[in-house]
């Protein structure tokens, strides 16, 4: 039997990219969800999308940089099923552009929402397991850029290093609780939408860094982290390569990956200079997959 068969799970940014690919596969293993995001109207589908395949939701329209929305979200969970069973937090936002040239509003607003919504978010779910007999698995969806730093992307770099110290932290903090487990997965490149609504203060739009995986691939090392908790799982084939290089050769490292980011990182589409959907959310653009389709996976 699945690990989610019949267990419930709130998935925080549901309505795009990640976050949606594993709603959609814990719906098909049998989970009861508590679907979270920003967007009223996307959230709607997805619930749809996932009572298709069977399983029976609850949505909540939350911003996670809100800790009494997180708070509102996990009661509403605990009134219809009763229980939290586990929680995947993938809710993220940025802007790219030299740090200078990100406004000040911009930056901070991506930091909320990667950062302290991974607090908020954690704390409510801590907070929960403690309560139900100290049992529940949370995993958070971290980042390649939560372990390396690349030009253009700090309001997005800076709070996933945050975020992999968080994680760390209460792996730590939780050992006297074996019932609570805390897992981190790593994606590199994944063709998710979150590259055209992101903010842009460069003139281009953003892309995946090669090799491109897909959102169910990383869904499915989620779901495999809830069952098989781990530090952090890392989902990308050159991820190792890449960190080893950022540590242990810091002055090459720092030579390449400026021409590295321009070529690979960034696409040639033109785009005007704004926040995208980092100070309110875009619901036209959210969806499972973005543009990069197999061409660019391979």
């Amino acid at each position: 039997m699945p690990y989610a068969a019949s267990r419930t799970v709130l998935v925080v940014g549901a309505t795009s990219g990640v976050g949606r690919a594993t709603a959609l596969l814990l719906a098909e293993q049998g989970a009861r969800l508590v679907l979270l995001s920003r967007s009223p109207s996307t959230l709607a589908d997805t619930a749809a999308e996932c009572g298709a395949r069977g399983a029976e939701t609850c949505t909540v329209v939350a911003d996670v940089a809100d800790a009494d929305q997180v708070d509102a979200a996990f009661a509403a969970a605990v009134a219809r099923f009763g229980t939290v069973d586990a929680v995947v937090h993938s809710a993220a936002t940025l802007a790219y552009g030299r740090f200078e040239d990100v406004p000040a509003e911009v930056f901070d607003a991506a930091l909320a929402t990667t950062l302290r919504g991974t607090a908020n978010l954690a704390r409510a779910a801590l907070r929960q397991f403690r309560a139900q007999d100290g049992h529940g698995s949370l995993v958070v969806v971290g980042s390649l850029l939560g372990k390396i730093a690349t030009p253009y992307m700090s309001s997005y770099a800076v709070p996933k290093w945050g975020v992999h110290a968080l994680v760390r932290t209460l792996q730590i903090e939780t050992r006297d609780t074996p019932g609570i487990r805390i897992s981190l997965v790593s994606p590199g490149g994944v063709d998710t939408p979150v590259y055209d609504q992101a903010g842009s203060y460069l003139g281009r739009h953003g892309r995946p860094p090669p090799p491109v995986d897909s959102p169910e691939r990383v869904a499915r090392a989620i779901v495999a982290t809830l069952e098989r908790p781990q530090r952090d799982v890392s989902v990308g084939l050159l991820n190792p390569l890449v960190v080893t290089g950022f540590r242990l050769l810091p002055g090459l490292f720092d030579a390449i990956v400026t021409p590295l980011m321009r070529a690979g990182g960034l696409s040639r589409r033109s785009a005007p200079a704004g926040p995208g959907n980092v100070l309110s959310p875009s619901p036209s653009g959210e969806a499972v997959h973005g543009r990069w389709g197999r061409w660019a996976r391979r």
